[in-house]
């Protein structure tokens, strides 16, 4: 008999998959169950969320993916102000960029994936803080980063402006705007 993991994992692939054939809002735990080779028991045991939790599973790996890449580049940064704007404007093209995440926040799509989404936003905030953490945490003890504000509250910031700059994207380039108001809410003026 399969291992949980190893059935949860079916389970994401198969979604991630019916996603791109069929849509977010047209793919039901039914065809999720067939696509893994499952029954929608099976799928339930798993998820017990039904497609709001398969949703939000789909979302949170293509998420550890991108984090991993994150996490190299900000090591890579020569300032905070540099780690702050690249690390803003590679989460927002990343999340309009990569196929699977971007068929999540198709129109037809929004409703299904809003409603995970929001539902799990404590834990792609918490997956996040996991991996940007050390990297704010290393900045406040050397003094680049405000010492009069949280780590785990700039987290907290910068997750929030991504959000809107996914949701509401701006027309210009946003680097400017990000170094002019967001930097400077964040790291120690030098």
């Amino acid at each position: 008999m399969p291992q949980v993991t190893e059935v949860r994992d079916r389970i994401v692939n198969a979604a991630e998959a019916c996603f791109t054939r069929y849509g977010v809002g047209k793919t039901t735990i039914e065809d999720i169950a067939a696509a893994a080779g499952l029954s929608r028991a099976t799928v339930y045991r798993s998820f017990a969320g039904g497609r709001d939790e398969v949703i939000l599973a789909v979302v949170l790996r293509d998420l550890r993916r991108f984090l991993d890449r994150l996490s190299r580049r900000l090591s890579r940064e020569r300032s905070v102000p540099d780690a702050i704007v690249e690390g803003v404007v590679d989460a927002v093209a990343f999340v309009r960029g990569e196929p699977q995440v971007a068929a999540l926040l198709t129109p037809d799509a929004a409703g299904h994936t809003q409603a995970a989404v929001v539902g799990g936003a404590r834990s792609l905030l918490d997956l996040c803080a996991d991996y940007v953490r050390p990297h704010f945490g290393a900045a406040q003890r050397e003094g680049t980063l405000r010492a009069d504000i949280t780590v785990e509250g700039a987290i907290e910031f910068l997750f929030r402006i991504i959000s809107s700059m996914i949701v509401m994207p701006r027309e210009d380039e946003p680097r400017e705007f990000l170094r002019t108001y967001v930097v400077p809410a964040l790291a120690e003026s030098t």
